[in-house]
């Protein structure tokens, strides 16, 4: 059994945040993570531009240089990726967490998928971006339908629905018709987003207002068949072609693990934390990141919650002393 003072379960920009302080601490750790490095960002659509600067979404004091105004996913994939070489982080790739006690002697036993560790300290930092909220319809399940989008060719000269409203949705929309496709977006609400790119906005009303794209306001799916789906508007039930569903309706955290983990939640399903030292109700577990969050998946991003990292770490030190 592996012995370490620390434990960071996810290796996205947070939990390498969370190393890169243990190590200033002079802690053991070791991030364990289920899939890729940033494996967030890597199912990020390819093209996909950020809202932050660069600068923002810097960890370590590493310099993130860019040479667009705001940086791509792959040249973030790139940068954490340098981070994790240039700090030789210890990281545990595609390792999954099943089990996590808290001993007699306070220190947990962490099993996953490979091994048992002995820890003194568990970080939590997993993101939300690998559970999608489900529409729950007839033929949510056929391949035709995505709840992640990465690339707009294989969509080209296709019909395809998009559904959504915010940014994800809408680069999904405006990509997939550059390459050719018959785009419809279908949309709960009566607008498009609140938060929307400032640079995407105007391109997606010019889009709609021309024709070049349908939309459905007020309007959700009902069901989805091999060659069709249903729509209901507020006009009544339509039935049109389709070849691909992109759904993008959101995503949340992982729920049941953190309840398997002990983390309590509210009936909203929003984590307990201590905002200043991030400590959760289970003393020594603690939460970084945007899983912070819980429902609320868009409260914190890289750039305003790097200052975790900071904060659980004078906590672990503070009680050390």
């Amino acid at each position: 059994m592996d012995e370490y003072d620390v434990l960071i379960i996810g290796a996205g920009p947070i939990g390498m945040a969370c190393a890169i302080e243990a190590t200033n601490a002079g802690l053991s750790y070791v991030i364990v993570e289920k899939g890729a490095l940033v494996n967030s960002l890597y199912n990020y659509p390819v093209f996909m531009t950020f809202f932050s600067t660069s600068q923002k979404l810097e960890i370590g004091g590493v310099p993130f240089v860019s040479i667009h105004p705001k940086p791509n996913r792959n040249e973030a994939v790139e940068y954490y990726r340098r981070v994790a070489e240039k700090f030789s982080l210890n990281i545990r790739l595609f390792e999954r967490v099943e089990e996590l006690q808290k001993r007699d002697d306070e220190r947990f036993t962490v099993k996953t998928s490979r091994q048992h560790y002995n820890v003194a300290k568990v970080v939590i930092s997993t993101g939300f971006y690998d559970v999608p909220v489900m529409m729950d319809i007839p033929g949510e399940n056929l391949p035709k339908v995505a709840h992640y989008y990465k690339d707009p060719h294989l969509y080209a000269f296709q019909d395809v629905v998009v559904v959504g409203a915010n940014n994800s949705a809408i680069d999904a929309a405006l990509e997939t018709y550059r390459k050719g496709a018959r785009v419809t977006l279908v949309i709960r609400g009566g607008s498009l987003g609140p938060n929307l790119k400032y640079w995407v906005l105007p391109d997606i009303e010019n889009r709609i207002k021309e024709g070049a794209i349908k939309v459905y306001f007020n309007a959700e799916l009902t069901e989805i068949e091999e060659d069709a789906v249903c729509i209901k508007t507020e006009k009544g039930m339509l039935k049109i072609e389709n070849d691909f569903v992109i759904a993008m309706t959101g995503y949340k955290p992982d729920f049941e693990m953190l309840r398997k983990l002990g983390v309590e939640l509210d009936a909203n399903g929003n984590p307990a934390y201590d905002a200043e030292s991030m400590e959760t109700n289970l003393p020594g577990l603690y939460l970084a990141g945007v899983v912070c969050g819980g429902v609320d998946t868009h409260k914190w991003f890289i750039e305003n919650s790097r200052v975790h990292a900071e904060q659980i770490f004078a906590h672990i030190k503070g009680n050390l002393n």
